[in-house]
């Protein structure tokens, strides 16, 4: 469901209805004829619609998280906010930019369109940044040929889609001069071969055969993305680079989680 277009109708339909009423139908009422029925809503619900038309598409964007893959950043059932403009304002809608801001940098956590179905919202870190060369192999990263600082910091038990009990090794990662947390499965490959599908730019990436590890050289216009519950997650090694006409926002709060109450408040980093 396009929620933005949704609204963009609705703004539409609520405004056109007020705009007729100014512009013909009142003019063939008795003066102290009453408003019809659809005109009085269509002015009630058009300023409301309005404002939040334009909170959304500009400013800030609510959004629930549905999977586990950024464990143990966020958590299923969080809510979030994600900031709008930093990235550059795109007309809503279309998604198209008309004023460049920020670039992502490698770090943040960024809501994005699937490129495999731009009707989805991904929300995964930015690894790679245009022309970045980004490896991983043996659950290590590497970045322009320099390894990912990391520092262990203990395990993290979570039940995962299978009902199953997963332990994983929790690190400290840096990127970009700020500290996350992220976490690997030391029984698990670093790729799945098979599941890496035809995508753009496929021929940038090289992947080990055994699943061992990957190496992708990040296109201009395009960013390397991949979940912070790094051996759980469907992100840019099995589908590719995220273009910059599919970037929706930065990830910068949880205001609601109603299994966990003490992470309302939080700031997403």
């Amino acid at each position: 469901m396009n929620f933005a277009l949704i609204l963009f109708v609705a703004l539409v339909v609520t405004g056109g209805i007020w705009l007729l009423d100014v512009l013909l139908l009142k003019r063939g009422r008795d003066r102290d004829a009453r408003e019809p029925l659809l005109v009085e809503y269509a002015k009630s619900f058009f300023p409301v619609i309005l404002v939040v038309f334009a909170l959304r598409s500009f400013l800030v964007e609510p959004f629930k998280i549905p999977s586990g893959s950024m464990i143990p950043t966020l958590q299923v059932g969080d809510f979030i906010l994600v900031n709008k403009f930093t990235y550059g304002i795109r007309l809503p809608v279309i998604n198209r930019k008309v004023v460049e801001l920020n670039n992502p940098e490698r770090g943040d956590v960024m809501v994005f369109r699937y490129p495999g179905d731009p009707s989805l919202d991904y929300i995964k870190r930015v690894i790679g940044i245009p022309g970045d060369v980004v490896e991983y192999r043996d659950r290590k990263l590497t970045i322009n040929g320099k390894p990912v600082p990391t520092v262990n910091t203990g395990t993290y038990g979570y039940v995962g889609n299978g009902l199953n009990y997963i332990t994983a090794t929790v690190y400290k990662e840096r990127l970009n001069g700020t500290d996350h947390t992220m976490m690997t499965e030391p029984d698990k490959p670093s790729v799945y071969p098979t599941q890496v599908v035809d995508f753009p730019y496929r021929e940038n990436c090289s992947y080990n055969a055994e699943g061992e590890g990957f190496v992708c050289k990040v296109p201009q216009g395009q960013y390397f993305m991949m979940g912070d519950n790094r051996d759980a997650s469907n992100d840019s090694r099995y589908w590719g680079f995220v273009p910059d006409r599919n970037i929706v926002g930065k990830a910068f709060f949880i205001w609601m989680n109603f299994d966990e109450l003490g992470r309302i408040g939080t700031t997403i980093r």
